[in-house]
């Protein structure tokens, strides 16, 4: 698959320049370092090196460093599984971005739902989000996911269990939200 690029603009921010790029071995120390850094490890739970390696190779994944900015230098990672799914129901794994509120994370996004839905021809594109990450949940809601439920105590975290919000986007919301121009288009 090729690098997928998108540019994103909000009226209260500069413009945010991503390209997806499919990840290599030579970039697992980057994204290893990103899982592992306090900001991000309230919120994720950290895969092992040899995690990110079979994502690499295994074809129902989509391993991606997120390129951002003038010079498109690596800005975060994003992981999509279900590649494959005769459901055509893909997961969105893990997306972590390093500048926080630099809009990355939401162009980073729009380039994960228009792989999802236009090249890879899902029907559902979903995701689960620690209860805790108000920012993460109000960055998928804006960008038009919905809520199907909660995963009570399903995460084992250092206080005790965390619970997971599950939210979904459907295909016919993703072209409905094309249509009123809130997507890129293919």
């Amino acid at each position: 698959m090729t690098a997928a690029n998108f540019a994103a603009s909000s009226p209260s921010r500069a413009t945010a320049r991503v390209r997806l790029r499919p990840t290599m071995s030579s970039d697992i120390e980057y994204v290893l370092s990103l899982e592992n850094d306090p900001q991000n490890l309230q919120f994720i739970t950290p895969w092992e090196r040899t995690q990110h390696e079979a994502a690499i190779r295994f074809p129902d994944f989509r391993h991606f460093v997120i390129e951002g900015g003038a010079g498109l230098d690596a800005v975060g990672f994003l992981i999509l599984i279900g590649c494959r799914s005769q459901n055509q129901s893909l997961e969105l794994k893990r997306m972590v971005v390093q500048s926080k509120g630099a809009g990355y994370g939401r162009a980073a996004l729009r380039v994960a739902k228009k792989v999802a839905f236009d090249d890879l021809r899902a029907h559902r594109l979903w995701l689960d989000v620690k209860e805790g990450n108000s920012r993460a949940q109000a960055l998928y809601d804006s960008e038009g996911f919905v809520v199907e439920g909660r995963l009570r105590d399903a995460v084992k975290v250092a206080a005790g269990y965390e619970s997971l919000v599950v939210m979904s986007m459907l295909q016919s919301e993703f072209s409905g939200r094309r249509s009123l121009g809130l997507e890129m288009h293919a």
